[in-house]
């Protein structure tokens, strides 16, 4: 690749996990097994909840509003990395590497919404059950899509056209699997103040009120579950979290491992292997998590591929 001293670069390479010619088709298996549960399994919760009229409901809405965007997170990353091994090439374009963090950053940024609207979704349930039909209504359920989706998509082309104001001059080698926008920004060799303060910024607010949102709403829940009298009813009512609870710590335990992963280890590689937690482990989880001990996506379930495969 011949580099110029220009703000236009014509690719990036993506190092990957490793270049040892040995495990590419390890890793090429592995992932495509993955990524095929995860697309199988989320779209077999999109159809269970879209056929069953029991699952039209606020929870399951935003339970396949999730899947949907698991099924874009991981198409984001994952199959360009195969086509990558596949071809024994490691190039993605700018306009690929563009593309890819844009819809990387819009993905993540849905998921961090929806489920804190899970999230208050179950807040509302339980904490003021009998007020719950005239809250969760289907419009206030639709406006809290909408609205995840007008500020994912600002911020994520925010960040995305300040990129084009970079000047890169150095090697474009970039140690990850994916174009993770702060690898990509740490190459520029112009001054990155203003993307870096931009991106921190949104990482705080629109990572950070999620979350607040997320314990405020389970603290709320967990109040109210300690003033309940019997244990059974204290069990059945936190039961009805549980799944919701599962996916909310898995995402965001694994995304404050991928970072506090880097900044301790300071490595790029060991980041890359962190972040296939929350990027292609997290949404393959998630239909099991919501399936395994849930009656009604399991009846729905076996009214689409049968009782004998449950």
């Amino acid at each position: 690749m011949v580099l110029h001293n220009d703000t236009r670069i014509s690719e990036f390479l993506l190092q990957g996990f490793s270049e040892d010619p040995e495990l590419q088709p390890l890793i090429f298996g592995l992932f495509l097994s993955m990524y095929l549960v995860t697309v199988f399994g989320n779209l077999l919760i999109i159809l269970a909840v879209s056929s069953d009229s029991h699952l039209h409901t606020p929870m399951y809405f935003f339970l396949a509003n999730l899947s949907f965007v698991d099924i874009c997170f991981t198409s984001t990353t994952i199959p360009k990395m195969l086509w990558n091994i596949q071809t024994q090439s490691q190039v993605i374009t700018f306009e690929g590497c563009l593309s890819q963090m844009y819809f990387f950053l819009l993905c993540a940024e849905l998921d961090d919404f929806i489920l804190s609207a899970m999230a208050y979704d179950r807040f509302v349930a339980i904490c003021h059950p009998l007020h719950y039909t005239v809250i969760m209504n289907p419009r206030l359920c639709g406006l809290l899509v909408l609205v995840s989706w007008i500020i994912s998509d600002l911020n994520s082309l925010l960040q995305s056209l300040m990129l084009l104001q970079l000047t890169f001059c150095t090697g474009m080698e970039i140690p990850h699997f994916f174009c993770e926008l702060n690898q990509v920004v740490g190459h520029a060799c112009s001054d990155t103040f203003v993307n870096n303060t931009v991106m921190y910024f949104a990482t705080v607010l629109l990572g950070g009120a999620p979350l607040a949102g997320v314990l405020y709403c389970y603290s709320k829940i967990l109040s109210s579950i300690y003033k309940i009298s019997s244990a059974q009813g204290k069990y059945k009512v936190f039961f009805t979290c549980v799944s919701h609870l599962s996916v909310v710590s898995l995402f965001y335990c694994t995304g404050l491992g991928v970072y506090l992963s880097s900044a301790a280890t300071q490595s790029s590689h060991v980041s890359a292997v962190a972040s296939v937690m929350y990027t292609v482990v997290t949404p393959m989880l998630n239909p099991f998590i919501y399936s395994l001990r849930n009656t009604d996506i399991k009846r729905a379930l076996k009214g689409i591929i049968g009782d004998p495969v449950l």
